[in-house]
């Protein structure tokens, strides 16, 4: 993924107002983040547990989404899969809901999808980051073709975001 600005990612917000993209928190190390290895960048606030935010280009053009996850008390010790890495983790995965875009956005419509709870799936798939015992099923895809397939559950989750 190529690097991202604090503007960049703030401007890139599709289903939240201005003034929300402009008082979000953006991570202050965005120069130190692992960007060749990641194929987006998502974050918690760190303020407030149940929000999490993605910035990912689409069709050439940054796109950013604001998420709600139950917080940690709701969060149970089950082995769950991650939709977009397809990951599995015990207590480490939760539904992320994202309002859509737009006017449907705007009346309650959202999408949700199970979504590692670090955000931090380009790592696990590329196998940056440990994800313990049994979490990476075996497959006989190649690294790259897996990469694709984060890609592709990536842009269709944001698809579905978009086409509000």
């Amino acid at each position: 993924m190529r690097p991202m600005t604090e503007q960049e990612i703030r401007t890139a917000f599709v289903n939240c107002t201005k003034g929300e993209a402009k008082r979000l928190a953006v991570p202050r190390d965005l120069a130190e983040r692992p960007w060749e290895d990641v194929d987006f960048l998502g974050w918690r606030d760190p303020r407030a547990p149940d929000r999490a935010y993605l910035a990912a280009e689409m069709d050439g053009r940054p796109v950013a989404v604001a998420l709600r996850s139950p917080g940690t008390a709701a969060r149970q010790a089950r082995r769950a899969m991650c939709s977009l890495c397809l990951t599995t983790h015990t207590g480490g995965v939760s539904l992320m809901i994202a309002p859509r875009a737009g006017r449907s956005g705007q009346q309650g419509d959202s999408v949700g999808t199970y979504i590692c709870d670090d955000l931090a799936c380009s790592l696990y798939v590329r196998g940056k980051k440990p994800a313990g015992a049994g979490a990476r099923l075996p497959e006989s895809l190649t690294l790259e073709e897996k990469i694709e397939r984060t890609v592709a559950n990536l842009r269709a989750f944001l698809a579905k975001v978009t086409a509000g």
